[in-house]
């Protein structure tokens, strides 16, 4: 596309950024609460956490709709904190948003709705439907321009509000919980046009979820936040892999179920042996203790388990069923424990 190539992306940097509401009543609360982080040119960040967390302030904050209480909130350098309105719109011609109810004039077309932000930038008519067009075609939706938002199913809407979004040519797109109100095929739909969206256009993405497998499918990095906090923060492996807080543990334990809940646990253990879980990476040690464990006539079965790949590095956790001699099981476990996590299921 001629307009839509690719460009370097916003860099996004929060230094002990906070946010704080106050009442008539003089009650305090902090939305946002000392956040600091860096979000690199084309980089796609996922903030997630549970509702109240503060993720929709952070957002807000982002692109001017709150202003800080304290703290820098610099895009490419340029501090957002304190800022007038004037110097606000300007800042903002460069952000484009994407809502979870999609936020799409009812009275006008998808095309229409794709040229409501043209038309508030004063381009000209011809390059407005030229530009529209290419948006169309880019979101693949090429042959329902003319259709109204009752038209269209919640996926076409949302890809109508991602064209709108991109119709001024936007460094950074934010997605304050853009999957949430589809279904969990079209959110993947959505999810794969927002990743082309990444790497054709090299457009910074912050996207705002309460859902760990958007993170997984689309993030480089991931914000875990819990009462205003960000508790925890790095690559997507490094979370997904090794999470430290348990608010992050709880969401990942969601979007991998490489162990079994608490249904599956009960009947697990309806059965005679021990259960261990245990974690698989390439220097685990678990093929040479569990060759030795059935030397030691152990009969080992795989009960639960599953691996995951993220960002070219692949891990996950296997449960184990043991039954045989139980000096030659505490051998298992106490070689293992050396080298990797395993922990075993009792009740």
């Amino acid at each position: 596309m001629s307009d839509t190539q690719q460009q370097i992306g916003t860099r996004i940097e929060f230094r002990n950024i906070s946010k704080v509401f106050s009442n008539n009543k003089k009650s305090v609360t902090t939305a946002v609460d000392d956040v600091s982080m860096t979000v690199e040119p084309g980089e796609v960040l996922g903030v997630i956490g549970y509702s109240g967390a503060g993720k929709s302030t952070l957002v807000r904050l982002i692109n001017g709709l709150d202003s800080a209480t304290s703290g820098e909130l610099l895009l490419d350098g340029v501090d957002v904190v304190g800022k007038s309105e004037a110097q606000l719109r300007k800042i903002r011609s460069r952000v484009g948003m994407i809502f979870q109810q999609f936020n799409l004039f009812n009275s006008r077309t998808a095309a229409g709705n794709i040229e409501y932000p043209l038309k508030l930038a004063g381009v000209a008519k011809e390059e407005r439907r030229r530009r529209v067009d290419e948006l169309l075609q880019f979101v693949g939706l090429g042959d329902k321009g003319r259709n109204f938002p009752e038209q269209l199913s919640g996926g076409q809407k949302q890809r109508v509000g991602i064209a709108r979004a991109l119709a001024t040519n936007p460094s950074l797109l934010l997605a304050d919980e853009s999957t949430s109100a589809l279904d969990p095929e079209t959110t993947q739909e959505v999810l794969s046009l927002l990743r082309k969206v990444n790497r054709e256009l090299g457009i910074t993405i912050v996207v705002i979820t309460h859902e760990m497998e958007v993170v997984r499918s689309i993030a480089d990095k991931v914000a875990v936040m819990e009462a205003g906090r960000v508790v925890e923060y790095g690559s997507v492996y490094e979370v997904f892999s090794a999470p430290k807080t348990t608010v992050a543990q709880r969401f990942v334990a969601t979007a991998l179920r490489n162990t079994p809940d608490m249904v599956e646990t009960d009947d697990l253990l309806a059965h005679e042996g021990r259960l261990f879980t245990v974690e698989l990476s390439e220097d685990s040690g678990f093929f040479g203790a569990a060759a030795a464990a059935r030397e030691g006539g152990v009969k080992i079965n795989i009960v639960h388990g599953g691996v995951t790949t993220l960002q070219q590095q692949s891990f996950g956790k296997m449960t184990v069923r043991l039954n045989g001699p139980d000096t030659a099981i505490e051998q298992f476990y106490q070689t293992l424990a050396v080298t990797t996590d395993i922990k075993e299921i009792i009740r």
